[in-house]
This record gives structure tokens, C-alpha cells and sequence, in this order.
């Protein structure tokens, strides 16, 4: 794993300067998860935060009962965890990796001496939390204004069906259900309406998307 060319591509990292790019990569040090492997659980003291080069995790919670609810999935150059070195300290959910990955773990208290010492990097910190909480605050309003075939349409739209006819699902269904904010059910029923309506067809992971314009204006629909 190339550490470098890791933090130069993530986005939370973009204008730093190459001295800097060397002192992020001083403090920083690889590390391979298998799928499965929890990475850290809700209201653990944090260690610090990740960058990931390569592969999926999912960021979750649980209920009482233990049902998960997936929060968001982070892809290669995403990163996770960064605002929990701040603030309380304590990380906030779980995290686990979907598939074997390769990340990056930044130590907390070694980062934060960094931050104190150079401003451009705490600079680039304070616009990836902002980022953090805006992508937050958009869910929380799909969840509040949007029902299950919108947030479907619009998840499709977002994996880029608004420039191609095909798509495939990155997660499994159960854990697309439980990214959307609704039940394994609910979410086929949802699949069968589009597809009896024309506007796509599914194949395992595989969506074609039959009718771009109608998912379009599906995603951008709220609820009455």
C-alpha cells in the first residue's frame, strides 16, 4: 500500500503541500481488516481515524434489540471517524469492513499535535467534518421527507444511473434496506413496483435502468 498516494487522493487531504504530505505520512501506518473484522464499537474511547484505500466498511448502529441500522458505507479514498477524535472523544457507532480492505489509521493524539503545529491541515479537517455533518443532515431529511421508492431512486441516481443504463449494487440487499432507513421487505416490494412500472429490472446486484427520466424524477419526488 502506497501511504503517499493514499492521503494525496483523500479528499479530506486535497491542497496540503508536499511537506505536509510528508508529515501526515510520518504519523500514519497501514493497516489490512478482514471482512467482518469490527474495527471499533459505539462509545469506545477513540484511537484515532481512518482513510480507506481500498475496499468497503460499513458504518453502523444497534438497537436495544440489536438490529442494525446501517449509517453510510465509506469507499477507497472516503474517510471515517475523524470527527470522534474531537469533542468527547468516543466513537459514535461501529465499524466494520464489508469485504477485505486496506486503510490507513491516523493516531489520535499523534494527528492532533500535528493540527496544532501546521494550519493548512487543520484547515482541510475543518471542511472534511463539514462535509460529515451536511452529508448527516441530508439523510436525516430523506428520512424524514422522502418514502422508500424515492430513497431507492435516489441511492440509484447516486451510483450513477443518471449517466449509465446499468448499475450494480456495492452492498446486499439487506444492508441497501438497511442504509435506506427501511425493512428487507419493504425494499423488495419496492424493487417489484419499479420493475412492474417499467422503470428498471434487476438482476442480483445487477439494475438496469430501463426508464433514466422516471428514476430521475422519482428520486427527486417527496412524500405528500
Amino acid at each position: 500500500m502506497d501511504l503517499r498516494t493514499v492521503i494525496r487522493t483523500c479528499p479530506l487531504f486535497s491542497g496540503v503541500t508536499e511537506d505536509d504530505l510528508d508529515r501526515l505520512q510520518q504519523v500514519c501506518r497501514g493497516r489490512d481488516c478482514e471482512k467482518g473484522e469490527q474495527l471499533f464499537a459505539e462509545g469506545e474511547t477513540a484511537a484515532g481515524f481512518f482513510i480507506v484505500a481500498s475496499g468497503r466498511v460499513k458504518i453502523y448502529k444497534l438497537s436495544p434489540e440489536g438490529k442494525e441500522r446501517i449509517l453510510h458505507i465509506v469507499h477507497p479514498g472516503g474517510t471515517f471517524a475523524e470527527a470522534a477524535i474531537f469533542g468527547n472523544g468516543l466513537y459514535p457507532a461501529y465499524a466494520e469492513p464489508l469485504v477485505k480492505s486496506h486503510l490507513v489509521f491516523f493516531p489520535k493524539r499523534e494527528f492532533l499535535d500535528l493540527l496544532r503545529q501546521h494550519a493548512q491541515i487543520a484547515i482541510n479537517m475543518i471542511g472534511g467534518l463539514s462535509r460529515f455533518l451536511r452529508q448527516f443532515a441530508t439523510q436525516i431529511e430523506e428520512l424524514t421527507f422522502k418514502d422508500v421508492p424515492s430513497r431507492l431512486a435516489l441511492y440509484l441516481m447516486e451510483l450513477g444511473a443518471a449517466k449509465k443504463r446499468q448499475v450494480e449494487l456495492p452492498i446486499a440487499k439487506s444492508q441497501l434496506a438497511s442504509r435506506l432507513g427501511t425493512v428487507s421487505e419493504t425494499l423488495s416490494r419496492t424493487f417489484r413496483k419499479l420493475n412492474d412500472e417499467g422503470v428498471i429490472t434487476v438482476e442480483g446486484r445487477i439494475i438496469h435502468i430501463l426508464d433514466p427520466d422516471r428514476l430521475a424524477e422519482l428520486s427527486e419526488s417527496y412524500r405528500e
